[in-house]
């Protein structure tokens, strides 16, 4: 590598600026938002600055979706192509009723049995983040009927996009209903474990059962795709589980498949404890680290720099995290152009929104950029260094979001302006155009003009909402957000309230936060030091200047102890990197 006289300077000046002041945790901020390098072309604090309250956008979204299953009928007015929601009876596989959504308001296509599971589970657990109980709303157990989901046929035996689905077809479409899956059981864990019968055949299988066959199957199919080298190799299509081996379709490759199945194996792991699970998601990750090439092709690539930092930091492996993180925000060699844009289209401000950077001069995707949040901001609680970083990207996406949203832009703006039943406008268009029919930005979607359904508005990119209402909160400092680490750290190890907090302005801030009841110390695993002692209630805090703060709500006078390089409060991690 050659030596970067750039690169080296940056460290030396925060050094005596830090001198200077005498502000240890300055320094520390300062260093952690080194790495990412398409968030350095972001603004600090993005203007216009607008934003929603998106936890009350994803909670109203639920209502219209799932409120004409309340008693008495839906609290929200019907009109045209509402209500959404239709109740699927068909019974398969499972013997119970499940429910059917459109991919977008009006499609044409669907009918119930033809639901994506990338849509409705993504309903699901996106209103799980924000505090919906959805496994008891409106007389109804929504989790349970997640199973359909799941094919029991023994050329299959995995959760898919579509009920009665096989596998064998694109890999993200067969790996992240999965992952959405997976992550309703760890919010519903009891719920998991209820049996439920099977219509044909006999016997009965539970969420959490279900769980264990697709990591045992995606478990089989990395041992399938080991080559003569010993290692696996994931640049295919997609893998066809009825005849146990990869499909490459003559056109693209998926190789970042990889990120997708480690994230699932690791899970496993975690949940049943089989040590090739663990083996299954290193094999995977292994293969992620020996490339020299960006291989992100739709959404999985994030889980992947993800599970490096935690893999990094729970098992001490040394997955280069940085190449990682780097390659989720673009721009793709698998797929050329994929990634996170920046910049201005016309005079709105797009900066972390997710998608195409060169189709049409960009076109950024909800669902891409919702859940991408949700994938990497854990990653802040495991590497501590990347909180500026990701802190000042989740403030510009969470800002430039609304422009997915109807009452953002002109109506010359967007393709389905004529329909305005969504009159809290909480269904988003599926994506936003740089430049359509001489309009910028323009919201958009590809399905009114393939002639697939009557709107653009895409219910499958809404429904991940609830990912980002439940990690981005206001504080009493417009322009500084509380992202909540632990709302998409699925399956983490026992843990405190932990948030990230990042200050756009050059002058330091006072943050309130509220502890709760009882006594508390608020540890900064970015500065490495206890920061405010024995509080309670609402308190604050001081955030320095263009800096991070990774905030650990301990028990007030905990006992402190290391292990290696963690450190622990009443045996509990708070800071995986201490020394």
């Amino acid at each position: 590598m050659k030596f970067n006289m750039e690169l080296f300077a940056v460290p030396v000046l925060v050094t005596v600026l830090w001198m200077i002041t005498g502000n240890l945790a300055s320094l520390e901020a300062a260093a952690a938002g080194e790495g990412v390098a398409r968030i350095e072309l972001m603004p600090d604090l993005p203007s216009p600055y607008i934003m929603r309250d998106w936890r009350q956008v994803a909670r109203e979204y639920d209502s219209l979706v799932f409120g004409s299953a309340a008693p008495g009928g839906n609290p929200r007015p019907a009109g045209e192509y509402l209500p959404l929601l239709q109740w699927d009876t068909s019974r398969r596989p499972f013997d119970l009723d499940t429910f059917f959504l459109p991919s977008y308001v009006g499609d044409y296509r669907q009918r119930p049995g033809s639901q994506e599971a990338i849509n409705v589970l993504a309903a699901l657990l996106g209103a799980t983040l924000v505090g919906i109980d959805k496994s008891n709303q409106y007389g109804h157990n929504w989790v349970l009927m997640a199973a359909p989901f799941f094919n029991p046929d023994e050329s299959q035996r995995v959760v898919l996009n579509n009920i009665g689905g096989r596998s064998g077809n694109s890999f993200w479409y067969e790996i992240y209903p999965s992952i959405l899956f997976f992550g309703l059981i760890d919010k519903y864990p009891q719920v998991a474990e209820i049996p439920l019968p099977l219509r044909y055949g006999g016997g009965s299988l539970s969420l959490r059962e279900m769980m264990y066959e697709t990591a045992d199957r995606f478990h089989q199919a990395v041992e399938r795709l080991v080559g003569r080298d010993g290692r696996p190799d994931f640049d295919y299509t997609a893998f066809d589980f009825a005849r146990n081996a990869p499909v490459w379709n003559g056109r693209w490759t998926e190789p970042d498949a990889a990120a997708g199945i480690a994230w699932l194996e690791y899970m496993a792991y975690v949940t049943f404890g089989e040590e090739r699970f663990l083996q299954a998601a290193d094999r995977a990750m292994e293969y992620l680290d020996s490339l020299g090439v960006n291989p992100f092709y739709e959404v999985l690539l994030p889980f992947g720099a993800y599970l490096a930092a935690r893999l990094n930091a729970e098992l001490g492996r040394q997955y280069d995290l940085d190449k990682l993180l780097n390659w989720c925000f673009g721009p793709s060699d698998a797929r050329p152009g994929w990634g996170v844009i920046t910049g201005t289209w016309g005079r709105y401000p797009v900066d972390g929104l997710v998608g195409s950077l060169t189709d049409g001069g960009g076109y950024a995707f909800a669902m891409n950029t919702f859940q991408m949040a949700g994938a990497l901001v854990p990653i802040a609680r495991y590497a501590p260094r990347y909180a500026r970083s990701l802190g000042k990207w989740v403030l510009n996406l969470a800002s430039s979001a609304r422009l997915f949203y109807r009452k953002y832009l002109p109506g010359q703006h967007q393709s389905s302006e004529d329909w305005r039943e969504d009159t809290d406008s909480v269904i988003a268009y599926e994506g936003l155009r740089r430049e359509w029919q001489g309009q910028t930005p323009y919201a958009t979607g590809d399905a009114r003009r393939s002639g697939w359904a009557a709107t653009d508005f895409a219910l499958y990119g809404s429904s991940h909402v609830g990912i980002l209402g439940g990690i981005v909160a206001k504080t009493n400092v417009d322009g500084i957000l509380q992202l909540d680490l632990l709302a998409t750290d699925f399956f983490h190890s026992p843990a405190y309230p932990t948030y990230l907090y990042y200050n756009p302005y050059p002058e330091a801030k006072t943050v309130l936060i509220d502890v709760g009841e009882g006594r508390h110390d608020l540890y900064d695993a970015v500065g490495k030091q206890f920061i405010r002692r024995a509080l309670s209630g609402e308190s604050s805090f001081s955030l320095p200047g263009k800096a991070a703060a990774v905030i650990v709500v301990t028990p007030a006078g905990g006992r402190l102890s290391i292990e290696g390089n963690k450190l622990l409060v009443d045996g509990v991690v708070i800071d995986y990197h201490y020394r």
